[in-house]
């Protein structure tokens, strides 16, 4: 409901929004916490139902739809305020803070906040103690000179590499975009914010700016705690000495490719496989070989024939719930595969993404393969943040031998260091007793969204092909219809009908570095906010495949 003079009290409907979400054990306490901000009504129904910081449950279920609230509250602010500025002669005074609340019926916090969001849109300026004006207009920019001559330089290298260096993003931007309001999410790339620990980040990052020394430099390996908690992840033949912290999987991944590998120089990938991968590859100049996968991983006698015929030393893998497809290494391939590239004298990249992403009916998980990796044939990469947040981008190379000492030289050039205090929320987080309890509420909720989407899709869009069932990961690999059948659909146009419709699909091309086999899509149920944006999401799906299909 637009926010309009006079309203209702936002906290108070919030709040009753929560006491509907979170049952009749919060009711009461949402009702007291009406003065408060949203935020802090959230975190009381979240004590009220137990303390738990795993955002997930009927307490996360009030936290998910307080934030809604406050976010939906901020964003009719800040569109009420926008309308309202031309009143305001450039440099004139807006109500004070105190008024706004008054007028609106909404929280501090939120005036607060739309103020944030216009000075950032550079509508308001705000200045300590005198309040918020509005903005001066800006000077004309000067006219754009020719930048044409760059096109010319960009593609003339001039260097021996076999492979020109190209930077295209648009695999990973896919998943990176925020969809327009009312598209369902099916291409997203992370969790949900109501599977997200919100609270216990947020208690993690207070907590470590409150460290000693937490804004210094950090060592350049990374914090040595953190470190170490990585290697014991990774398994007992490591130590923290083996173990850099990087700015995220994708980080450490691009730090791997260049330091093994020179630029023209082929690199095996498992086909299909994670676009950012091969977007990293590519910018470093690599030449991306495909390798297929099955329901059991990589095949290692394919992989054997591509070693032999490019004379590539290094191989890119997910033993471990492979995106897209969400196969997991057969244990009997294990040691085949580094037997393969030991031969080969060639290095393993293990990106070890989806460790923490395990649905809870998977079983016993292999090791990682690192683990099993007695000569340092195995650089292992793996993150927080796929199961944390987007934004706590803080992961790990695990590497023995001389080749760490050339990861490490190729970290500190690109980057330096992490941020300390990044590092320090990480380890805040990961000892904290919520976060056991999150894995666990994240494994139970993937399991439910993964068997939702399965039903639904084998129900309404039979089309479609689910090859593996997967036991980890947020997403389904399916394959479109094809074979001169009369319902043969074209990749673009299912993704293009689909957007039509309102739900965000992700193209299976950028999973392959060479021609496919065939039409894919990878839908997201991690990405939504449950079993029924997912219903809904397929049947806009099957809308628009009736609609492609001329039904």
């Amino acid at each position: 409901m637009p926010l309009r003079p006079g309203a209702g009290p936002v906290a108070g409907e919030g709040t009753a929004a929560l006491g509907r979400c979170a049952g009749e054990a919060a009711a009461g306490l949402c009702a007291a916490a009406a003065d408060a901000s949203v935020r802090e009504a959230a975190e009381a129904v979240g004590e009220v139902a137990g303390g738990s910081t795993t955002a997930i449950g009927d307490d996360a279920v009030a936290l998910s739809c307080a934030l809604m609230q406050e976010r939906s509250s901020v964003a009719e602010l800040v569109t009420s305020l926008r309308a309202e500025l031309d009143r305001y002669s450039p440099g004139g005074k807006l109500p004070s803070s105190r008024a706004l609340v008054e007028r609106f019926r909404v929280s501090p916090v939120t005036v607060s906040r739309a103020i944030a969001q216009l000075a950032a849109e550079g509508l308001v300026t705000t200045r300590p103690g005198s309040g918020a004006f509005r903005a001066r207009p800006r000077t004309a920019l000067p006219a754009p000179g020719d930048t044409s001559w760059q096109e010319v330089s960009l593609s003339g290298d001039g260097g021996p590499e076999v492979v020109p260096r190209t930077v295209d993003a648009s695999g990973v931007l896919v998943t990176l975009a925020a969809p327009p309001p009312g598209v369902i999410e099916f291409n997203g790339g992370y969790l949900h914010a109501s599977l997200q620990p919100e609270r216990a980040l947020s208690a993690a990052l207070a907590r470590a700016g409150r460290r000693p020394g937490a804004w210094g430099r950090p060592p350049t390996d990374g914090l040595p705690e953190l470190r170490s908690w990585f290697a014991r992840e990774i398994g007992p033949a490591l130590s923290g000495a083996d173990v850099l912290i990087t700015a995220g999987g994708q980080s450490a991944l691009a730090t791997a490719l260049r330091a093994l590998a020179p630029p023209g120089a082929p690199v095996l990938v498992e086909s299909p496989t994670y676009p950012g991968m091969l977007a990293a590859a590519r910018a470093t100049g690599l030449r991306p070989v495909p390798v297929p996968v099955d329901a059991d991983g990589i095949r290692p006698e394919l992989l054997a024939d591509a070693f032999r015929a490019t004379g590539a030393r290094v191989l890119v893998t997910q033993p471990l719930f492979q995106n897209p497809t969400g196969a997991v290494l057969a244990p009997a391939r294990r040691p085949e595969v580094l037997a393969i590239a030991r031969a080969a004298g060639a290095f393993v990249i293990e990106d070890d993404f989806a460790r923490r992403l395990v649905h809870d009916d998977a079983g016993p998980l292999p090791p990682p393969l690192a683990a099993d990796d007695p000569d340092g044939v195995v650089v292992h990469v793996c993150s927080l943040t796929k199961v944390a947040s987007p934004s706590l981008r803080v992961g790990a190379l695990a590497a023995r031998g001389p080749v760490l000492e050339r990861l490490r030289g190729i970290q500190v050039v690109d980057s330096f260091f992490v941020p300390r205090p990044l590092q320090e929320a990480a380890l805040e987080l990961v000892g904290s007793p919520s976060w056991g309890r999150h894995l666990a509420a994240v494994a139970t909720e993937l399991r439910h969204r993964r068997t939702a989407m399965a039903t639904a899709l084998a129900a309404d869009l039979p089309e479609l092909t689910l090859p593996h069932l997967p036991a980890g990961g947020g997403s389904l690999w399916l394959r479109l219809p094809g074979g001169g059948t009369g319902t043969d659909a074209d990749e673009a146009g299912v993704v293009s009908a689909a957007l039509r419709a309102s739900v965000a699909v992700a193209p299976g091309r950028p999973y392959f570095c060479a021609e496919p086999p065939a039409g894919h899509v990878r839908l997201s149920f991690a990405a939504v906010s449950g079993a029924a944006e997912i219903a809904e999401g397929v049947r806009r799906l099957r809308t628009a495949f009736d609609r492609l299909l001329g039904r």
